[in-house]
């Protein structure tokens, strides 16, 4: 199946930030119209009454360095 990105934004920020963000995100998705902004970019999708919701944590690590990171995940999904 072709992926379609139609936005992605990656950025560092505090604890305090992110938390704001996801209560912000929360807000939307009860609503049920997600918009997302960017600097370049904005995006608005619907999200149905019943979507799939996965939530992962993953431990990493960086085959040349040994470098271990965690990637903590939160995905909603959905057919149309």
């Amino acid at each position: 199946m072709p992926e379609d990105q139609l936005f992605k934004t990656e950025e560092q920020a505090s604890r305090t930030e992110i938390s704001e963000a996801l209560r912000d995100a929360a807000d939307q998705v009860e609503s049920g119209d997600v918009t997302l902004v960017s600097a370049t970019a904005e995006q608005t999708v619907t999200v149905p009454e019943n979507p799939r919701f996965e939530v992962e944590l993953e431990r990493l690590t960086d085959s040349e360095s040994g470098d271990q990171r965690y990637e903590l995940e939160y995905e909603i999904r959905w057919t149309e």
